[in-house]
C-alpha cells in the first residue's frame, strides 16, 4: 500500500496525467429538436481538480473523439470546441429514447514508469454518460470493441439515493470481479466488484453527481508512434448526473 501511494503522489506531483481520468458530462433529460451541450473534462473529479485545456496535461489528451449514439445506434461526431476547462460540443436528438454520449481516446504518447517500478504503457481512455430524451430508459450504447466500456442497465428513471445497475464490458464481454470506484466530490469514493456476469449494483447515498472509474491493464506489448510499450492500460468512466426526487 505505501508503494503505491508514493507511485500516485509522484505520479501527480510530475504533472503526469496518468493519475487523472476523461469524463464526460451532459443534461439527463432533453428534449427532441432542441440542442444540449456535451462536456468534457480531465482532471481528478474528486478532489475538484479540473485541468486547463491550454495547459500541458491536457494537452497530451486532446487527440479524442466524441460521438451522440441514437437510440437506435447511429452514430454523430461531434464537433468540440475548446473552453478554460472543458471542451463543449452541442447535438440535437431527433428521436425519443436514451442517447448516449461517447468519448474515446486511443491516440495517446507511450508513458515510461520504470522508475516507479510501473513500467512501459500505452493509455487507452473510454468514458460515458447518458441522456433521456422522453421514453422509458434503455441500456447505454457499448461501442468500445478494442477497451472498456461503462454499461448503464438500470431499468428505471435515476432518482436521488435509488439503485443503479451497471455491466462492466471488456472488448464486448462481460468481465467478472471488476473493481469499479464510484467517486463524489468532496475526496468520498467506494470501491465494489462485478458479479460473475459483470455487472453491479449500488445505491447511491446522497443526490449528487457521481463518477464511475474502471482501469485493467492488457498484457500484451506493442509499439505505438515510434515507442515500444509493455502493456495497455484502460480506463472507462461513466457520469451519473444529480438525480431527481
Amino acid at each position: 500500500m505505501k508503494k503505491y501511494l508514493f507511485l500516485l503522489l509522484m505520479i501527480v506531483a510530475s504533472g503526469n496525467a496518468f493519475a487523472h481520468f476523461m469524463w464526460v458530462e451532459t443534461n439527463p433529460t432533453g428534449k427532441i429538436n432542441q440542442k444540449q451541450e456535451v462536456k468534457v473534462f480531465f482532471g481528478e473529479y474528486t478532489y475538484g481538480l479540473q485541468e486547463k485545456v491550454a495547459g500541458e496535461a491536457f494537452a497530451k489528451m486532446k487527440n479524442f473523439e466524441v460521438w451522440a449514439v441514437a437510440p437506435n445506434g447511429e452514430k454523430t461526431i461531434l464537433q468540440l470546441q475548446p473552453g478554460e476547462l472543458y471542451y463543449s460540443a452541442y447535438f440535437i436528438p431527433k428521436t425519443n429514447g436514451t442517447y448516449t454520449i461517447v468519448l474515446n481516446n486511443n491516440k495517446i504518447d507511450v508513458i515510461d514508469y520504470t522508475q516507479y517500478d510501473f513500467g512501459i504503457f500505452k493509455t487507452h481512455y473510454h468514458a460515458t454518460v447518458k441522456t433521456e430524451i422522453g421514453g422509458k430508459p434503455t441500456e447505454t450504447a457499448a461501442v468500445n470493441a478494442d477497451g472498456l466500456t461503462v454499461v448503464d442497465a438500470t431499468a428505471k428513471e435515476a432518482k436521488a439515493k435509488g439503485e443503479t445497475t451497471l455491466k462492466i464490458l471488456y472488448k464486448g464481454q462481460p468481465i467478472k470481479e471488476a473493481e469499479v470506484t464510484v467517486f463524489v466530490a468532496d475526496q468520498w469514493s467506494k470501491k465494489l466488484y462485478t458479479d460473475a456476469n459483470g455487472v453491479v449494483k449500488f445505491t447511491k447515498p446522497w443526490d449528487t453527481k457521481y463518477v464511475v472509474e474502471v482501469t485493467k491493464k492488457e498484457q500484451v506489448p506493442g509499439k505505438y508512434n515510434g515507442k515500444d510499450y509493455q502493456f495497455i492500460w484502460h480506463c472507462a468512466t461513466y457520469t451519473l448526473p444529480l438525480a431527481k426526487n
